[in-house]
């Protein structure tokens, strides 16, 4: 990630500190957590999201990190996990859907409410990192770790790091269209970003349910339907067969094209059980190659693979 010159106010944080502090800054809440020198979790707290107020998110991060720190008796490095990107070009946000973030200065901002560094990062890349660092991925040279939730993104570490692009999109999964879509499925849904049939409107918990009521004219949410599939019930089983091969076909594309060691799912649909054990199969045809040695896995640290990828934006091992 490119990072514009910090305000000579503002000064740098010391690489000695004995905590690494993570911010996973989302659509409904931010979490902060605080890792010790070994990577374990010592402190870990939440509040609701100020939504659509920009000052008021900014005073949130700022009140989480020093209440953590006023707790924990000593500064840290704070590093930052957001919906979107900082744009090499303005050093402002882009591409997050919690748009009230969109051309802000946040990483400016929080330097000085803080007074110090602060690293930002996409919270798909910090997914990847955490779990490239002492996850399901632990020890594996390229990962893509893809969410699948609310909304879907992916990010990719290399070596432990997070891999930003020359444009800060690497990794920006959700937003190319379906591969090899069937007449049924042109020109696809509207995206929030303006374009039709982008990948985050099939493989979304709300696009599973929006398919699911389009063929079957029942509402359910993602984890209802995927209780029912998980029971027998034919329409659920159905609807879900059909968004495992939509995401077959996606991630058959980028093992095509990144070829890498391990595909972790994260989000909450990662949490049915069927997911990770049903992909190899489908993979396999749609993979360029004679055969398929990456591994699918789910997220060893869940929901707490966020924060704690932002903590890690600080480096690994004692004492970063």
């Amino acid at each position: 990630m490119r990072h514009h010159a910090a305000d000579a106010s503002v000064p740098a944080t010391r690489v000695s500190a004995p905590w690494r502090l993570g911010v996973d800054l989302g659509g409904t809440k931010i979490e902060i957590a605080a890792l010790d020198r070994a990577g374990a979790i010592r402190l870990r707290r939440r509040v609701p999201t100020p939504r659509d107020d920009y000052p008021a998110t900014v005073a949130a991060i700022a009140a989480l990190v020093d209440g953590a720190e006023r707790e924990l008796g000593a500064r840290g490095t704070v590093g930052v996990g957001i919906p979107g990107t900082i744009s090499a070009l303005t050093g402002r946000v882009k591409n997050a859907n919690s748009t009230w973030l969109n051309h802000q200065p946040l990483r400016e901002d929080l330097q000085a409410a803080l007074g110090r560094e602060v690293r930002i990062q996409n919270d798909a890349n910090c997914l990847a990192v955490s779990e490239a660092v002492d996850g399901a991925a632990a020890g594996a040279d390229v990962v893509f770790a893809a969410i699948l939730g609310t909304g879907v993104g992916a990010g990719i570490a290399v070596g432990g790091r997070p891999l930003a692009g020359a444009n800060g999109i690497a990794g920006e999964w959700g937003h190319v269209p379906l591969p090899a879509p069937r007449d049924d499925e042109r020109p696809g849904p509207r995206c929030w970003c303006g374009r039709d049939g982008c990948i985050e409107t099939w493989l979304s918990g709300p696009a599973l349910a929006a398919d699911h009521r389009r063929v079957s004219g029942e509402s359910l949410d993602a984890t209802t339907l995927a209780a029912r599939a998980a029971s027998g019930d034919p329409a659920a089983v159905a609807s879900l067969g059909r968004w495992l091969d939509r995401l077959a076909r996606g991630l058959a594309m980028v093992i095509d094209v990144l070829d890498p060691d391990v595909v972790v799912l994260g989000g909450g649909l990662s949490n049915v059980e069927t997911v990770c054990a049903a992909l190899p199969a489908r993979l396999g045809p749609l993979v360029f190659s004679d055969a398929l040695h990456t591994r699918i896995v789910r997220s060893a640290h869940g929901d707490s693979s966020g924060v704690r990828g932002a903590a890690w934006l600080w480096g690994v091992g004692p004492a970063a």
